[in-house]
């Protein structure tokens, strides 16, 4: 028993470290806002050698020369607002119209936006229009029309020797994903073989709206066959120590944080090269992908496009984006078992249709599950509850000799069966299924301002009353009540300190996952009650047929 409490209090001790450096980390100073389009760019990256389209001839065509601000103007649809820039046909600002700001609950989100210099570029390499270039927008509708599927945003700009090119964006009903796509026109007398790019312009600073308590990622992250799912640090671009897989013919890249990622997604069997890179004297860096475009005759038009999708993390809808997109709901190395608690929370909540109610189902369904092993567990923890009083007696007999009271304990566990280690087995095997729902409750954007009950409206965000932080502290509180004393007096009071200390940091967890520990709590509490009081009775008609 004294081990068991050992290893709570070193879980405890640890969880408590790793809570309060995230604090620490949480509450470090935020850059000032900034107004007005974001207007860091660097330089159109260069494809390598392994990445040439085709032989091509002729002097590359002069761009068109760039301004460091340029005209912008806004686009909307059922799901998004979009703000598009003049300079390049960069997507500079996406408020996305169903979810809510995190500080400003009147204000809807922005994943694009210009405090973090956050934008999705394009443009052509050689010499033709980059995301620096200004563009001409043509006329056409600014918002989708009703009983209309797409809404397409034209953008063209002229190069010397007769060279177009047009930039062509197209929004979806009902889809946070966008086909951004390049037509070029060979008015030239000679062929040319150019390459796009598209990349995604952001500074290293976390989004409003991190939890609290936990630090999830914010940064690149990069999916092939090959190499799989890959995360890149911006502090290792920043260093250039990134890793990464360079080229591919498939796979895409995205920038992730908590709840959204913006990607770029190649068609696949298409030839690619992933680069990232930090802008010279600043914080912003640049990750992108380059394609190539097959040589154009003179004459002739070439055309190339790829898919952005900029969006909450919804997992059915990243699935039917790409291979692999859906792994950017990073459950780490508790994937295997976080991804089916998922997918039977999000059943659970097509039944009921309330996420609240749909955590405490799901709690429910996993206690029963582990059941058997939770009985086991209680039940060594009620015998030894009865050996308390026997314990403290071979304690204070043998208070001098530590190894005759050990011996001494062990003969009284043999001789009523008890084993020390029974309560702490059964649930250190529930803990890799605990931690892997807080990680799911944590990391699902369904949450995100998902009410549950009277002042619950954000699963997402803390009790706004700390209503359930209070109740938690309780349910521990019991709980502690409900177990063995340690015959040490200091662990003891250690014990029953833990349900304050450990509870008060649950006032900055969300809701839900509180939610969860509390239903979690009140299950335990109400299984260990039965099971002690049937041992007790047991006991206690021991004692009287032998009396």
């Amino acid at each position: 028993m004294d081990t068991r409490r050992l290893i709570l209090v070193l879980i405890f001790t640890f969880s408590s470290f790793m809570l309060w450096e995230n604090w620490q980390k949480y509450n470090q100073p935020k850059p000032p806002a900034e107004a007005g389009v974001a207007t860091v760019a660097g330089a159109a990256p260069k494809p390598s050698a392994n990445l040439q389209a085709g032989t091509a001839s002729g002097a590359a065509p002069v761009v068109a020369p760039s301004v460091s601000a340029a005209e912008t103007f806004t686009v909307s649809t059922d799901l998004v607002k979009a703000t598009i820039s003049a300079q390049g046909g960069d997507l500079v600002n996406l408020e996305l119209l169903k979810y809510k700001a995190h500080e400003d609950k009147e204000k809807n989100f922005q994943l694009f936006e210009a405090t973090h210099k956050y934008a999705a570029q394009s443009g052509l390499t050689d010499g033709l229009p980059s995301h620096r270039s200004v563009f001409k927008r043509v006329a056409g509708p600014s918002s989708l029309a009703e009983g209309s599927d797409e809404l397409k945003v034209r953008l063209e700009a002229e190069t010397t020797d007769g060279i177009k090119v047009a930039k062509t964006l197209t929004f979806k009903r009902g889809s946070y994903a966008v086909d951004v796509a390049w037509e070029i026109t060979n008015g030239s007398d000679k062929p040319f073989a150019p390459h796009a790019y598209y990349q995604l312009q952001r500074d290293d600073v976390v989004p409003a709206g991190e939890t609290k308590m936990v630090s999830t990622f914010t940064g690149p992250a990069i999916y092939t066959d090959g190499e799989k799912y890959q995360k890149v640090t911006f502090e290792d671009i920043g260093k250039d120590k990134a890793k990464f897989a360079k080229t591919a013919d498939n796979g895409w890249l995205a920038i992730v944080q908590h709840y959204f990622v913006a990607a770029w997604v190649p068609k696949d069997k298409t030839a690619r090269e992933f680069y990232m890179r930090k802008l010279e004297g600043s914080n912003v860096f640049q990750a992108g992908v380059i394609v190539p475009v097959a040589e154009i005759a003179p004459g002739a038009k070439g055309e190339t496009s790829v898919t952005l999708f900029a969006g909450p993390q919804e997992q059915s809808a990243l699935k039917q984006i790409a291979t692999g997109l859906d792994l950017v709901v990073d459950y780490g190395w508790l994937t295997v078992v976080a991804a089916p608690i998922f997918w039977a929370l999000e059943a659970i909540h097509k039944l009921v249709g309330n996420w609240g109610w749909a955590i405490v189902l799901l709690t429910i369904i996993i206690k029963a599950i582990f059941f058997p092993l939770s009985a086991a567990s209680y039940k060594s923890m009620g015998k030894m509850k009865l050996l308390t009083p026997r314990l403290m007696q071979l304690k204070e007999r043998f208070a001098d000799d530590k190894q005759r009271l050990n011996q001494e304990m062990m003969k009284l566990y043999q001789t009523e069966k008890v084993n020390p280690l029974g309560g702490c087995l059964p649930i250190m095997v529930q803990i890799p299924v605990f931690i892997a729902l807080y990680w799911v409750l944590l990391g699902a954007v369904e949450m995100r301002d998902a009410p549950w009950i009277l002042w619950i409206k954000d699963l997402a965000s803390p009790d706004p009353y700390y209503i359930l932080p209070v109740i938690m502290m309780a349910s521990m509180f019991l709980q502690t009540k409900l177990n063995p004393t340690p015959p040490d007096p200091i662990q003891a009071k250690v014990m029953m300190a833990m349900p304050l200390i450990f509870g008060v940091m649950f006032f900055w967890f969300p809701a839900g996952l509180v939610l969860y520990w509390v239903v979690n709590n009140v299950l335990s509490i109400a299984q260990q009650w039965q099971i002690t009081r049937m041992l007790e009775a047991g006991g206690k008609a021991a004692n009287d047929a032998k009396a």
